[in-house]
């Protein structure tokens, strides 16, 4: 009963940090913030983190702030596409095949923001975030790696998994603010285009009918199709002569 606590400094500061990153980041719980401040070198076990973060009444912010509020949240520098494979962006479609009007396919567009080059085209019944983490890989591997990566807040992209995988290998994701697709405006004029000249001009009756399809115009437009942007010349010629040039 005389028991009196001794304040803790080291308590008194990471519960600030711990509010500062949860402000940042809104829709973070303990754990994901543990990982953050593990990442900044804070030697803290998670149940301390948990502790601190209901002390700050942080486990009760289940309600998502406006958009409204957020698309006027002022934007820090981007980091600009100055050279092939220093920016890409990616986002995800969907379609139907004849036969199966309820169960729709998706693709993942993955585009060079420098040069226009589709990078990945691919079809699946769905993903997930280590489905997109294992497209990304083997772009990596063949390409090396980007500066940083354009893309919305879905799902797949926010997950543990890609972000994970972003840090290891130095990658900033860079994520559109809700309710403004020109913040990825690249990957939608792509993405009209996916629409506009191969989705809505075939019919696929399977999913491997449609990969080879994507994999058709893909190849067509990286080579034979001009763009207006690169003065007419081709994603890929536009690539060569960036490469030479450099």
């Amino acid at each position: 009963m005389r028991y009196e606590p001794k304040r803790n400094p080291f308590n008194e500061i990471l519960r600030l940090r711990i509010k500062e990153l949860a402000a940042a980041r809104v829709r973070y719980g303990h754990r994901r913030i543990t990982v953050l401040l593990r990442r900044e070198g804070w030697n803290v076990n998670h149940k301390r983190v948990l502790r601190l973060y209901r002390l700050e009444g942080l486990s009760l912010r289940a309600k998502a702030p406006k958009r409204r509020r957020r698309s006027c949240m002022q934007r820090r520098v981007r980091i600009a596409a100055t050279a092939p494979n220093h920016v890409w962006s990616m986002d995800f479609m969907h379609d139907r095949l004849v036969d199966e009007r309820r169960r729709p396919f998706r693709l993942l567009t993955i585009v060079d923001i420098f040069t226009r080059e589709c990078l990945a085209l691919r079809v699946a019944r769905g993903f997930k975030a280590q489905d997109v983490v294992e497209t990304l890989s083997r772009l990596v591997l063949a390409r090396g790696a980007p500066l940083a990566i354009r893309c919305d807040q879905g799902t797949e992209f926010t997950a543990e998994a890609l972000d994970q995988w972003a840090y290891n290998n130095r990658i900033e994701l860079d994520f559109s603010r809700p309710g403004k697709p020109t913040d990825n405006a690249f990957i939608e004029s792509f993405n009209a285009s996916v629409r506009k000249e191969l989705l809505n001009t075939s019919w696929f009756d399977t999913l491997e009918t449609a990969r080879r399809a994507a994999h058709a115009w893909r190849c067509e437009y990286n080579e034979v199709r001009p763009h207006r942007s690169l003065a007419n010349k081709t994603p890929k010629a536009f690539a060569d002569a960036a490469k030479l040039a450099s």
